[in-house]
Parts: C-alpha cells; sequence; structure tokens
C-alpha cells in the first residue's frame, strides 16, 4: 500500500473521534504482535461505544510484555486472530479520526502492518496524536507519558497498560487538554484550503498571519 492512502497526523481538536489503544509482544511493528486493542467511540464529546479484545499472537508473549501489560500465553490462546480483530477494529472505528498517546511512532505503525499486510486493505483515517498535544499545551511538564498526564489532571491510573483502561484514562486527558488548547489556539472559523484543516491565528516576524493547525504536514499560511 502507498503512504498516500494513509490519512494525516491532525493538530487541531475533535468533537467526534475514536481513542484507541493496543498492548503488543514487543515494541518493533515489524517482529512483535498486537496482543490486546481497544477503543471508545466518541460523539460530542461523550463515550457512545466500546470495543475490546484479546488478540491471539499466534506465538509466545516474551516475560518483558507480560511483566508491563499482565497479558500472558494462556489468556489470549482462545483468542482471535489479528485479522478478525482488525476487521471487526475498522468496521467500528468507520471513518473517524483516531485518537491516541504515542501512536505516531508506534501504534499507527502497528495498525498499518495488520491493514495493510494481514487484511490486504489501507487505513485512510486521519489521527490525532495526544502526545503531540500534550507538549504543546503542557510543556511545563518534564514528561508526557500518559500517566504523567493522568496525574496532572487527577485522574485515577489504577489498570494503566491495559488497552482498555488507557482508552478511558486517554479519552478524559484529551478532552481536558481540549480545554487548554482552546484557550491557547482560539477557533477562527477559517478551513485550509489544501488540507482541510482550522486555520490558526498566529504571531510572526512580520505581525499576525494564519497558519494551518496541521503545520508542519502542512505549511498553508495567509495574511490575517
Amino acid at each position: 500500500m502507498e503512504n498516500k492512502q494513509r490519512g494525516q497526523r491532525l493538530t487541531q481538536y475533535v468533537t467526534d473521534y475514536v481513542v484507541f489503544d493496543l498492548e503488543t509482544t514487543g515494541l518493533s511493528p515489524v517482529s512483535d504482535e498486537i496482543i490486546e486493542m481497544s477503543a471508545l467511540k466518541v460523539k460530542n464529546q461523550k463515550v457512545t461505544d466500546t470495543f475490546s479484545t484479546l488478540v491471539n499472537p499466534g506465538r509466545h508473549i516474551p516475560y518483558g510484555a507480560t511483566a508491563v501489560n499482565g497479558i500472558t500465553d494462556n489468556m489470549v490462546k482462545d483468542g482471535p486472530s489479528i485479522v478478525q480483530v482488525m476487521k471487526d477494529f475498522l468496521e467500528f472505528a468507520g471513518n473517524h479520526v483516531l485518537v491516541g498517546h504515542n501512536i505516531h511512532s508506534f501504534d499507527m505503525k502497528f495498525l498499518y502492518i495488520a491493514a495493510e499486510e494481514r487484511l490486504g486493505v489501507p487505513l485512510p483515517n486521519n489521527y490525532i496524536d495526544t502526545l503531540y498535544l500534550a507538549r504543546r499545551c503542557l510543556p511545563q511538564l518534564s514528561h508526557h507519558r500518559l500517566v504523567d498526564l493522568a496525574a496532572y489532571f487527577h485522574l485515577s491510573t489504577e489498570g494503566a497498560h491495559r488497552a482498555l483502561n488507557d482508552c478511558i484514562m486517554n479519552q478524559k486527558c484529551y478532552e481536558a487538554m481540549a480545554k487548554l488548547y482552546k484557550e491557547k489556539n482560539p477557533p477562527s472559523g477559517l478551513i485550509c484550503p489544501r488540507c482541510k484543516g482550522e486555520l490558526v491565528k498566529r504571531e510572526g516576524r512580520y505581525g499576525s498571519f494564519y497558519g494551518c493547525g496541521n503545520f508542519p504536514l502542512c505549511r498553508y499560511t495567509r495574511n490575517a
């Protein structure tokens, strides 16, 4: 599959989305496998549906992975394959924007392999990585892990590193950060003609201008 069939990483806030999380056998999208996939469908900032399943990776789960997420070989032995799970997830997600933490460099790579190589279909959904949003909204934090964000917003971190619990935690953090984002980036109501992202008013060397909210993926600008 060519990259042009993949969605873009967005930076603006959206009210309707699917927040998801994966647990895997390790850190490599090429040599490791998904062992749990969970997601929440959100409409107008409210959770309307839930998706969650263990996945049989067809291989032994290393001790190091189990030590992090608590998932064992016995727990997944009767689980569905990634092919079936990915079919169900794509149906659940539809054309919604996907939201997750650190997904640009991790989870999306696993999803692309599962969709494109295992299932033979593209994954064109745009997505929002809350790690980037956190760095922008909370620059004063020394770390921007999901548990760090939850602690900042006084949210429970119980059950962290299980996919569904992380989805619930991240959805709450995303909505909390959205308020900070709106304060720093008041909506302009203007749409980028190139990528359809929202234009954000910024201050530059020569005064005010509008730049695409999807910068640096889109570098469109116009005079304020």
